[in-house]
């Protein structure tokens, strides 16, 4: 074990005192090369499997999904926005209930696996939902919501597999916590950028129903996964054990979760989280309504979202190569500040102050949505690198998923708390005389988490280290982690 540890630590050195790219060939050779760098440190497998389900399936799958049930519930549909907003929320609740999926992955291996039959599961799951929507000519709105939560369910199991993986190897590899999350919000980033791009032109040729059609490939991507990975086969498992392994889970969980390093930020990521009302329903169908709105097609929502990927893109590369090692509480008091005064320019274009400038609606909504999706995601990944740092050893992904659906939680309390928003505001298809006041009152909401930053530690995120009195107690967890990356490592090379 020492003489494997000492082997990594020169490969690592090695990795980090070769000569980079320096220069104008950064530009190029940059990414390349940090590329190089994660794959030698954890493994090429690690960072193929973060590129396809993040990337892939989350990133251009997301997207594509996003703007395909828009137009889904509001053109095939035809519900309210507030309406809308309280069926998202119902489809996304497999992403709230994530450490069940993350503790059957961690305890219950499947003929003798942990990680591949999940994969390829979930991967048929996923396509076999896509594929019922795509095609019921007539679908009840009830089994449409089933499809789609189905839909979700397949993509949260796949997600925590991943997850798992990205909080194994911060606490392996800590100085690389940051690149990590990185290198997931870069390639959620870019798949969601082009994902956007090609949405609104495949929703004008082929319908949302078409759309869904397509999202069986990055379905089909899972199950690929789950077949291509090589992963140690569990002799002799006790399943007569799975209960006792569930209670210890849960035991461990819930002593982590006690401490007040850990509970104290899960509260204020939850409560940021809720009061930051989500009416995204009710803008989109101001975007496109022809009356009240700028009447945009189906193509200009497409490259509207797009704009909001590049914002994203750019808020992960700017918090990897200057933010990533400033305080946390700084990180959020600006953030969370300039998070609020950006939702102002939703106001603005609704009360179309924007034409009294002479600048048009497209190129100001476009600006408007690259800068809150920057700044937000600017707002999230010094939590994401927290989150990483507090997993308990051996069921990190269990309770990375767990921390992650505190976030999914809050996600749902502000997609239900913006829909009774609208219908209180009796904002509906055609009427948006208030829809002016729902954005005032979420842009002020917005800032009062603000009150609540005590709650979060003061330093560099990086730097923390979650201490338990059981820590040298611990064991090495087992096969919670991609099977090639525990080969060694003379696999690697």
């Amino acid at each position: 074990m020492v003489e494997e540890e000492n082997i990594e630590e020169a490969c690592r050195k090695a990795v980090e005192e070769d000569d980079g790219p320096k220069g104008v060939c950064y530009c190029f050779w940059g990414p390349i090369y940090w590329f190089k760098m994660l794959a030698v440190e954890m493994h090429w497998s690690f960072v193929f499997g973060v590129v396809s389900i993040y990337g892939i399936n989350q990133g251009l799958g997301g997207a594509l999904s996003r703007i395909g049930t828009e137009y889904y519930m509001k053109d095939v549909q035809r519900v309210q926005p507030s309406e809308a907003q309280v069926y998202s929320g119902i489809t996304s609740i497999p992403w709230i209930i994530k450490p069940i999926w993350g503790l059957l992955t961690d305890v219950v291996p499947i003929m003798g696996y942990r990680r591949r039959p999940y994969f390829i599961l979930s991967g048929m799951l996923g396509l076999v939902s896509m594929l019922f929507i795509s095609l019921h000519s007539k679908l009840q709105l009830v089994c449409a919501i089933l499809a789609l939560t189905a839909g979700n369910l397949a993509g949260a199991v796949a997600d925590v597999t991943v997850d798992a993986c990205v909080a194994q190897n911060s606490i392996s590899h800590p100085s690389r916590a940051a690149d990590m999350q990185s290198l997931c919000t870069l390639s959620y980033s870019f798949g969601g950028l082009l994902g956007f791009s090609i949405s609104g032109v495949f929703i004008h040729l082929i319908g949302p129903k078409g759309v869904f059609g397509l999202l069986t490939l990055p379905a089909a991507l899972i199950s690929l996964v789950g077949i291509l990975l090589s992963e140690p086969q569990v002799s002799n498992f006790a399943y007569n054990e799975v209960n006792q392994k569930f209670h210890d889970a849960a035991k461990s969980m819930w002593t982590t979760l006690k401490g007040p390093d850990v509970w104290r930020p899960c509260l204020y990521m939850y409560i940021s989280t809720t009061v930051s009302l989500n009416i995204n329903e009710g803008l989109f169908y101001w975007y496109t309504d022809s009356k009240e709105g700028p009447s945009f097609s189906k193509e200009a929502v497409g490259y509207i979202f797009s704009m909001g990927a590049i914002g994203s893109f750019l808020g992960a590369l700017l918090y990897q190569n200057v933010l990533k090692n400033r305080s946390l509480r700084d990180m959020l008091f600006w953030t969370q500040l300039l998070f609020g005064l950006a939702g102002m320019l939703d106001l603005m274009l609704v009360q179309r102050m924007n034409l009294r400038f002479g600048i048009p609606d497209y190129l100001f909504i476009v600006i408007g949505e690259a800068v809150s999706q920057m700044i937000y995601r600017l707002k999230w990944m010094p939590l994401l690198v927290l989150c990483s740092k507090l997993c308990p050893s051996g069921i990190e992904g269990t309770f990375f998923a767990l921390l992650m659906s505190i976030g999914n939680l809050g996600d749902l309390s502000s997609s239900w708390g913006g829909g009774l928003l609208l219908h209180v505001l009796n904002v509906t298809r055609i009427k948006f005389e208030d829809l002016w006041l729902a954005i005032l009152i979420r842009n002020i909401l917005r800032v009062s988490p603000l009150c609540l930053l005590f709650l979060v530690p003061k330093g560099d995120p990086n730097a923390f280290m979650l201490s338990t009195k059981d820590e040298a107690e611990t064991s090495e967890p087992d096969n919670i982690e991609l099977a090639s990356l525990i080969h060694s490592v003379d696999d690697k090379f």
